[in-house]
């Protein structure tokens, strides 16, 4: 078994002459966790689907679990679990059939059934609802369902569309925690999601789409990618002399004031912390900490999105 849990090269679909998603190219190891993020439209269902067989690329190959999407769907379909945008529950059994249902289809044998089944409602906190029928439950409460429909099985690879819509803040907290468990025990998520809060906190890996692919990296990483390092000293309080001093010191390229914060913009900050560190506190600076400056996910995401608009216009 290799490294690669999704590998894709080149996927496009096209629907009617239009083009939804162009030249995808992926490579996702085992055992992370990777979320694809973009804009409505953006095509990352459409993504979604091609990898798990529900429909063929117009062009382009792709192997998921080791298998191709073209010719070993059906290998492809037995090793992953897919939780769609519109999940389909049956609402008139309860949530222990509904389960029971799914792993029967996968060849589960009963007693490994019944003991997944109970490790994945108590994971989500819905154990103690298990018999009741689907139709009684809130949007979150099926939604919960949902996941441990697709995780009941075990599927090596595991695809969640929007995982945490509808739920509310404690009930995301223990999705994302139970994503955290699955990728520790060797798992891979591939993982759509609006939710970059969510996105940060859970992935090793993201990639931007429009259309097609715009970055793919860490969050750190694509950061770096965009803006120059950074560091950030906090200050009891920024003063025009402190900036000024700064400023002055070796190998400072910038020194922005932000609140409490001055942002150093240097050279080699291995080498120019130290000093300009010393400048700042010469200055009359009271340093409370220093440490590099983050940009967040959101930031990479709206910098990267909103480029592609304007190269596009």
């Amino acid at each position: 078994m290799d490294g690669w849990a999704i590998e894709a090269d080149g996927l496009s679909r096209a629907f009617d002459g239009l083009v939804a998603v162009e030249g995808v190219s992926l490579r996702i190891p085992r055992g992370q966790v990777f979320s694809l993020l973009g804009p409505n439209g953006a095509g990352k269902t459409t993504t979604v689907r091609m990898l798990t067989t529900l429909i063929a690329p117009t062009v382009g190959h792709a192997r998921v679990a080791g298998f191709d999407i073209r010719a070993q769907s059906l290998e492809v379909r037995r090793r992953i679990g897919l939780l769609t945008e519109v999940p389909g529950l049956y609402d008139s059994l309860s949530a222990r059939r509904n389960l029971e249902f799914s792993a029967d289809l996968h060849g589960m044998p009963r007693a490994r059934r019944d003991a997944r089944l109970r490790e994945v409602l108590e994971a989500l906190g819905i154990w103690g609802r298990r018999d009741e029928r689907v139709a009684t439950f809130s949007k979150g409460m099926k939604q919960k369902i949902a996941i441990a429909r697709a995780l009941v099985h075990e599927p090596e690879v595991l695809f969640l569309d929007e995982p945490t819509a509808s739920l509310d803040p404690e009930s995301s907290k223990v999705v994302r925690d139970y994503i955290l468990q699955i990728k520790a025990a060797g798992g891979t998520i591939f993982l759509n999601t609006h939710n970059l809060y969510e996105a940060e906190r859970v992935s090793d890996a993201v990639a931007i789409l429009r259309g097609r692919v715009l970055a793919t990296g860490s969050p750190q990483e694509l950061a770096r990618s965009l803006w120059p390092s950074r560091t950030a000293v906090r200050l009891r309080s920024v003063t025009p002399a402190v900036i000024e001093a700064a400023r002055g010191a070796r190998g400072v390229v910038e020194a922005v004031s932000q609140g409490e914060l001055l942002q150093l913009e240097l050279e080699d900050p291995a080498r120019d912390t130290p000093a300009a560190v010393t400048a700042i506190v010469q200055a009359g600076g009271e340093v409370l900490g220093v440490g590099e400056s983050e940009h967040t996910l959101e930031e990479v995401y709206l910098r990267l999105v909103r480029s592609a608009k304007e190269a596009a216009a």
